[in-house]
């Protein structure tokens, strides 16, 4: 299948939701975007087409990960445009512990000031043992938080089930929380979270103003399943996550994420977006 092919029927397929995605977009409600790893394949494929065809689904915005730091200037430009076109914004981008050194960090503000995005998140960290490692990456996010506030960025955190697995009766996560600035974004993935066994709801609530965005990736305990759930499918309790977040949380922005499912990358994206909309997690 070639680029322009893929670009055509995917935009195609979802014409018919149009009307529906920009009512949506003029809705006051906290914006619903998407995290493009979730259709990764088709991203890689033809990133213009994956963006268009998850515009017209009605995401509002979406998160670039890390693959778009080796853009060129000009692609991101290009893809910039697009979004302009589509009515979609980019609101954060997902880097690597390495892209957010003072060494590499100068590519990732560039690209993200053509962007349009506010957030420069790390995506994840692999700190030395102990909570003394959890500190040095909390060192590290400061650092880049001062290099970013110069240029009119904001870093944030992403966490995996790490963080959420006590070291010595600590969550590495409330380390990170106490040693960062308070214009660090807590980005929080709901799922992971679970499956270590910690409470979103509780999370949110014991950080007020810290958790601008969430990642609504769902997990369930059955064997087999997993993240490969749909979004409220499992066992997160979106009303009550919801309702934290938009309370004491601070949140800015909500993410679609999902690794994969039974269904194709964006047949699952449009389920997950069209569960969300049903109303039912309000």
């Amino acid at each position: 299948m070639n680029a322009n092919s893929f670009s055509r029927r995917t935009f195609l397929a979802f014409t018919a939701v149009m009307p529906w995605a920009w009512r949506a977009s003029a809705s006051p409600a906290i914006p619903m975007g998407i995290e493009m790893y979730s259709v990764r394949e088709a991203l890689n494929k033809d990133a213009q087409a994956a963006v268009r065809a998850i515009a017209a689904m009605g995401y509002q915005g979406l998160e670039f990960y890390a693959p778009y730091y080796n853009w060129t200037q000009a692609q991101a430009k290009d893809m910039k445009k697009l979004m302009d076109d589509l009515g979609i914004r980019c609101f954060s981008t997902h880097n690597s512990g390495s892209y957010m050194t003072k060494e590499k960090i100068q590519n990732a503000i560039d690209l993200n000031l053509i962007l349009g995005s506010k957030y420069v998140v790390m995506s994840s960290s692999e700190p030395k043992p102990g909570l003394d490692g959890w500190k040095e990456i909390a060192d590290q996010l400061n650092a880049a938080s001062d290099l970013l506030q110069s240029s009119g960025l904001k870093a944030g955190y992403h966490n995996h089930n790490l963080e959420f697995t006590p070291i010595e009766g600590t969550l590495p996560m409330a380390v990170l929380a106490r040693n960062t600035k308070p214009t660090v974004m807590l980005q929080l993935d709901v799922g992971t979270c679970i499956e270590a066994g910690a409470d979103p709801v509780k999370w949110i609530r014991s950080n007020p103003g810290r958790i601008r965005s969430l990642h609504c990736k769902d997990w369930s305990p059955e064997a087999g399943k997993g993240y490969t759930v749909l979004f409220g499918e499992g066992v997160a309790k979106w009303k009550e996550i919801f309702a934290a977040a938009t309370s004491v949380g601070g949140v800015e922005f909500y993410l679609m994420e999902q690794e994969g499912s039974r269904f194709s990358e964006m047949e699952t994206a449009k389920k997950c977006l069209d569960t969300y909309r049903s109303g039912q997690f309000a």
